[in-house]
C-alpha cells in the first residue's frame, strides 16, 4: 500500500516507522502547503493527515477533490467536519476522522456510552479527567470531548460540556492536565454520596495510536464513503 504522510511531527515519525515495518511504502511526504500538490491518486492508495487544526480542512478537501482517500487524527477543527463529510459525499471519496486511534481507546468509547446509559437515571454524577504531554495543543482532547459526548447524549440533563471542574450542574466538567512524557491517560468517573466508579485508559506508548492509523488505512482504503472507528471496531 503506498501511504502518503500529511504531517511529519512526532506522529507522523511513528506512524511511517509502523507502516514501513508492516510492508508499506511512504510515497509521499508532506511538510507544507505547498508540498500537497505532490499527492496524486496514483502515487497514493491513503493519507494519513496529523497535522494544526488550521491546516486540517484544507488539506482533506485537497485529498477529497483530488480522489484521494484520507484519515485525519488531527483535533480541534471539528467545527467544519460536517463540510468534509459533505465534500466527501459530494465526491464520491473516502474518509475518516478519529480523535483517537488506539483500539483499546475506541473500545472504551464504547464502554462509556454503555456505563452513561445505564446512569442516566441514576443518582451518580458524572465527570472527565484527562492527562497528555506538555506538547500537546489542544485541550481539552479531543478524546476527552468524544467521551463527554457519549455522556451528554444519555443524559439530556446537560447541555454541553466546560473544560474546569463544573459548578454549573448543566454542564459536564473535564479537567485537563499537561505532565511531560505522559501518551494519555482519560478517566470517566460516576461519584453519589455513598460510592463511586471509575473506568480509565491509559496509553503506554503513543505508538498504540500509530498502529491503530495503519490497520484503519488498511481497511479503508478501497472502501468508499464516511466512517467512523466505530465502524472500523465493528467491522473486525
Amino acid at each position: 500500500m503506498n501511504i502518503s504522510l500529511i504531517g511529519y511531527g512526532k506522529m507522523g515519525k511513528t506512524i511511517e516507522k509502523i507502516a514501513r515495518e508492516k510492508g508499506h511504502n511512504i510515497s509521499i511526504v508532506v511538510k507544507s502547503s505547498e508540498d500537497l500538490t505532490e499527492m496524486t491518486s496514483s502515487n497514493t492508495d491513503v493519507a494519513i493527515e496529523f497535522t494544526q487544526p488550521e491546516s486540517a480542512f484544507d488539506n482533506l478537501s485537497y485529498c477529497l477533490d483530488h480522489n484521494i482517500p484520507v484519515i485525519s487524527g488531527t483535533t480541534g477543527w471539528t467545527e467544519k467536519l460536517s463540510d468534509i463529510k459533505q465534500l466527501c459525499q459530494e465526491k464520491d471519496g473516502t474518509f475518516l476522522y478519529a480523535s483517537n486511534f488506539s483500539i483499546g481507546v475506541n473500545l472504551f468509547f464504547e464502554l462509556n456510552k454503555w456505563l452513561a446509559d445505564k446512569m442516566a437515571h441514576l443518582n451518580f454524577k458524572p465527570s472527565l479527567k484527562e492527562v497528555h504531554h506538555t506538547e500537546k495543543k489542544d485541550s481539552p482532547s479531543g478524546t476527552a470531548i468524544t467521551l463527554a459526548e457519549g455522556i451528554i447524549s444519555s443524559q439530556p440533563s446537560f447541555v454541553g460540556w466546560i473544560n474546569v471542574e463544573s459548578a454549573d450542574h448543566k454542564k459536564l466538567g473535564i479537567v485537563s492536565e499537561r505532565i511531560p512524557n505522559v501518551p494519555g491517560t482519560h478517566t470517566v468517573s460516576y461519584s453519589s454520596p455513598l460510592e463511586s466508579i471509575e473506568i480509565t485508559h491509559t496509553a503506554h506508548d503513543r505508538s498504540v495510536f500509530a498502529e491503530g492509523v495503519v490497520k484503519v488505512g488498511e481497511w479503508i482504503h478501497k472502501k468508499k464513503g464516511v466512517f467512523t472507528m466505530s465502524d472500523f471496531i465493528n467491522d473486525n
